[in-house]
């Protein structure tokens, strides 16, 4: 008999354990900013102008709300232009550009985030693998690395429709919802890149994966299939993806087939996951891992989840290194 599913849900603590320089949101921001060919100066000035000028640098998701809403009414301005077919514009050529250039910027910062050279430690990997190959539980990630996606690849965890433990809709010819759909007595998992990846990119109107090996810095398309902006408009950015949406409605249906939910290495910042972690937080047991690091008492913690997820319903690991996290299987 198959052990009950679980579903594993990650955040940017598995990145920051490894190595916080360069999982840093905070670094990856700066260091796009700082290359001169990532963005141009002008498109460097109309942003800095949304975040509040004086030479202000993108450093934060919180500060990208202006940001958010300026990209917005450009598009609008924009399909308006289009719709009347005016011959005047509302918009310059910069504001024109302005989505575009605000979109490679956020995809360079993925990017950045995506492209480490070095892997997660033997000793975490395997009992992870050995669980998930065992349950075929669902994995969500909210980080745009490649930490876990990479070693489930090369583990064989994601190989062919019949022969698979987790699939995520990607195909050879793109993105299909139906490639999630289990036929003929499959029993797969989910793999759910929540937030999105830079390996995604939209080609001629469909959604299509890189493989690994063909992201680099100066890949030129951002795409509509990253969430990296105000947490107030994460669910608009999903809603307006085919991918991401798919990804959400698939989370609530691996929620409801799991016995538990383990949220690791999470801030907690996320209202939209944390509203539906709290929908099945009534009925499915919740354990949370994260970093001892944070200055608060465990009673603190303990407080701010049961606020997070609407219940008393969970089992709280605070490590110093949550990367010495093996615990897939117990039953609390």
């Amino acid at each position: 008999m198959m052990m009950p599913r679980k579903t594993l849900i990650f955040g940017n603590g598995l990145g920051m354990a490894l190595d916080p320089q360069h999982f840093s949101l905070t670094n990856a921001m700066a260091d796009v900013w700082n290359d001169p060919f990532a963005i141009s100066d002008v498109h460097k000035e109309l942003i800095s102008q949304c975040l509040g000028g004086n030479g202000v640098i993108p450093a934060r998701e919180d500060q990208l709300d202006p940001l958010h809403l300026v990209i917005s009414a450009c598009r609008t301005l924009s399909s308006i232009n289009m719709s009347q077919r005016m011959n005047v514009h509302w918009l310059s050529q910069e504001g024109l550009q302005f989505p575009v250039a605000v979109g490679n910027y956020l995809h360079k910062v993925a990017t950045r985030l995506h492209l480490y050279a070095h892997g997660l430690p033997q000793a975490f990997l395997e009992p992870l693998i050995a669980f998930v190959r065992q349950t075929k539980s669902h994995v969500a990630t909210l980080n745009y690395d490649k930490l876990l996606y990479g070693a489930f690849l090369d583990a064989g965890l994601m190989a062919g429709y019949f022969h698979t433990t987790l699939v995520d809709g990607m195909v050879a010819n793109g993105f299909s919802s139906d490639a999630l759909t289990r036929l003929y007595n499959n029993d797969f998992g989910y793999y759910l890149h929540l937030h999105g990846s830079p390996l995604f990119f939209d080609h001629h109107g469909l959604a299509r994966k890189r493989d690994r090996h063909q992201l680099n810095p100066f890949s030129p398309e951002g795409s509509d299939h990253i969430v990296l902006t105000h947490v107030r408009h994460k669910r608009s950015v999903i809603g307006a993806s085919t991918v991401l949406s798919t990804y959400w409605n698939y989370l609530g249906l691996s929620l409801n087939e799991s016995q538990e939910i383990i949220v690791f290495g999470y801030s907690g910042d996320d209202d939209h996951l944390n509203d539906v972690i709290a929908a099945y937080a009534q009925s499915r047991h919740i354990v949370i891992v994260e970093w001892s690091g944070v200055n608060q008492t465990e009673a603190q913690r303990l407080a701010f989840w049961s606020q997070k997820f609407k219940t008393g319903n969970f089992h709280l690991w605070r490590l110093p290194n949550v990367l010495t996290f093996t615990q897939w299987d117990h039953i609390y």
